[in-house]
């Protein structure tokens, strides 16, 4: 039996606790939510990149972020949702495609704080440097900070996942409803003290930078609008901060929910639902926040639908 279960490449995922009369709801909600986050985040990117009005750094960077809530939800939603329709003994997943699935998971999260980080950057140089944003914010900066944004979340995620490859497996049970770092180093028998101490600094460093470059920026950015009399200047702030700091704070919320709920063992349930909506609730809500903010956006919109009106009537 040892023999069997050591380094098995075969798992089996909990998966997701569903009574057997709430299995189609749950099943119907997540499949609502995944079409509408494909939906509305594919659209808002080719929205960007075939309007030409559109084609500013401050929508070239927020198109990263419905890039990494494609990418995070369709490596995760849709594994989730067949298994739901499977009983929990049958439900077994390949340990390669269970280490992609944790690296997607880490990178959707990571390049969540990077990404709205390089953002941040950006309405710092356009309010508190107006006249030389078209200087500083150029094509080749803007390819740099993208660059950065998904190129440091990969080398720390890569890390992450390469300390937990390396251990040898004895159990072959992922206690969760998808796979991550966490639940991959939990199939070892080996010491976990270095996996502990990386994935303890990997959080804190994350954390710190993150909330703390958004907020010395809104600071700043603060200070500057409170020593002008440009009311222009202070409404584009208050319009384009708002947007930004909305995204922001809805993932940082669900970011720190969840790592709240660690500290509770006896919520382990209500953790993993919130792991699930840490992916579905920002993905829903980032277009959906920045088409209503955003007058392009609206104005956009506004045109497609009125010139959809007129061409009946020929």
């Amino acid at each position: 039996m040892e023999n069997y279960t050591y380094n098995s490449f075969t798992l089996q995922l909990e998966g997701l606790k569903v009574t057997e009369h709430s299995i189609y709801p749950v099943f119907v909600f997540f499949l609502v939510s995944y079409i509408f986050i494909m939906f509305t985040n594919v659209g808002i990117m080719v929205l960007v990149f075939i309007e030409r009005s559109l084609h500013h750094p401050m929508y070239l960077l927020f198109c990263n972020l419905p890039i990494n809530d494609i990418i995070g939800n369709s490596i995760m939603v849709p594994r989730l949702l067949a298994d739901i329709l499977v009983p929990p003994s049958e439900r077994f997943i390949n340990y390669y495609e269970c280490v992609v699935q944790a690296f997607s998971t880490h990178m959707f999260g990571t390049t969540s704080h990077t990404v709205l980080m390089i953002m941040a950057f950006d309405r710092y140089v356009a309010i508190c440097n107006p006249l030389r944003y078209a200087i500083i914010m150029n094509n080749k900066m803007v390819i740099k900070l993208i660059v950065s944004a998904w190129g440091v979340a990969f080398v720390l995620v890569a890390v992450l996942l390469g300390l937990t490859i390396r251990l040898n497996r004895c159990r072959t049970m992922i206690t969760n409803p998808f796979c991550d770092n966490a639940s991959l180093f939990k199939l070892s028998c080996e010491s976990v003290f270095i996996n502990n101490v990386y994935g303890l600094s990997f959080t804190v460093v994350l954390f710190t930078a993150s909330i703390g470059s958004v907020a010395l920026t809104y600071i700043r950015i603060t200070a500057v609008c409170l020593t002008s009399n440009n009311k222009a200047l202070n409404s584009k702030a208050l319009k384009t901060c708002s947007t930004h700091l909305s995204v922001y704070l809805i993932m940082i919320l669900c970011g720190m929910l969840i790592i709240l709920l660690h500290r509770f063992p006896q919520y382990s349930d209500y953790r993993k639902l919130c792991a699930i909506l840490f992916h579905i609730i920002p993905g829903s809500l980032n277009p959906i926040i920045y088409g209503i903010q955003s007058k392009e956006i609206r104005k956009f919109l506004s045109n497609l639908f009125q010139a959809r009106k007129v061409l009946p009537s020929f």
